[in-house]
C-alpha cells in the first residue's frame, strides 16, 4: 500500500521539471440528508436494522476541501478532505443485536454515523479546450468510518480503516462565456462493495481564476463481507468555490 502512495506523492516533482505547475484551491459546503443507511453488525448474526427509517435520521451540514496541483493543461494531482457526520434517534421496533450489544425495543436511541474520506488523485485531460476540459483517472481512498449506538447505559460502537481505490472522472463544459456545466466524481463496483461519489453542479466564472457552483452530490457505498454488512446513500446540496492561482 505504501509504495502506490509514495508514486502518486511524487508525481508532482515528475512533471515540475516539464512544466510549470499551477495550483487551485476548493471549498464546499451545505446540507446532507440520509436517503439510506443499513447496518447489520457482525453480517452473521447481528440484526438487520436502518439509521434512515428505524431511527430518524436528522439533515446535518458538510464540508470538505480540495487542494488541486495542475502540471501544465494535461495532468492533474489532487488531495482531498471530505468528512461527513450524521445522528440518528427514536426507538427501535424490534429489538436490535449490533456490534454484540441488544437494544430493547421501545426505548430511546440515538446513534452516530461518521464516514470521513482523504483521497490522493491523479487525472489525465484527455481534452483540453477553451469550452471543454476532460479526464480520467486514479484515486486512493482512505476511509475512516464508526457506527456508535447508544440507548441509556449500553452503547456499542463499530469502526472501520481502510484503503479502497477508485476511478476519477471530470467534466467540465463552458456552454456560455460566464457559465460551465461541472460534472465529476470518484466510482467503483467490486465484488465485496461500492462507492460513488458524484457532483453535478452549474459554475459561474466571476474572474479568470474563481469560480462559484450550485449542485447536487450524491454519495453511495456499502460492504457485504463475512464480517460486515452496510449500504448507505446520501444527498448534498452543495455550494462551493474554487480559486486558481
Amino acid at each position: 500500500m505504501m509504495k502506490p502512495l509514495l508514486l502518486v506523492a511524487l508525481l508532482p516533482c515528475l512533471f515540475a521539471s516539464t512544466s510549470r505547475a499551477e495550483m487551485s484551491l476548493d471549498f464546499e459546503s451545505g446540507a446532507v440528508w440520509t436517503g439510506t443507511n443499513d447496518v447489520r453488525i457482525p453480517a452473521d448474526t447481528g440484526t438487520l436494522f436502518s439509521l434512515a427509517s428505524d431511527l430518524n435520521a436528522e439533515p446535518a451540514v458538510f464540508f470538505r476541501g480540495r487542494a488541486t496541483w495542475h502540471m501544465g493543461t494535461r495532468h492533474d494531482f489532487s488531495v482531498l478532505a471530505a468528512p461527513l457526520r450524521t445522528e440518528s434517534d427514536g426507538a427501535f421496533a424490534t429489538p436490535v443485536n449490533f456490534a454484540g450489544t441488544t437494544f430493547a425495543a421501545n426505548t430511546p436511541t440515538t446513534a452516530r454515523y461518521r464516514f470521513d474520506s482523504y483521497r490522493l488523485t491523479y487525472r489525465y485531460n484527455f481534452i483540453t479546450t477553451d469550452t471543454l476540459t476532460f479526464g480520467m483517472g486514479l484515486t486512493g481512498k482512505i476511509r475512516d468510518a464508526s457506527i456508535q449506538v447508544n440507548q441509556g447505559g449500553l452503547s456499542a460502537r463499530d469502526s472501520n480503516l481502510g484503503f479502497v481505490p477508485l476511478i476519477n472522472f471530470r467534466l467540465d463544459w463552458r456552454f456560455a462565456p460566464r457559465f460551465s456545466l461541472l460534472l465529476e466524481g470518484d466510482a467503483l463496483v467490486g465484488p465485496n462493495g461500492r462507492a460513488e461519489d458524484v457532483l453535478a453542479a452549474v459554475q459561474y466564472h466571476a474572474t479568470e481564476n474563481i469560480a462559484l457552483r450550485l449542485g447536487y452530490r450524491i454519495l453511495e457505498g456499502g460492504v457485504d463481507s463475512d464480517t460486515t454488512y452496510t449500504s448507505a446513500l446520501f444527498h448534498y446540496l452543495s455550494a462551493g468555490i474554487t480559486y486558481r492561482f
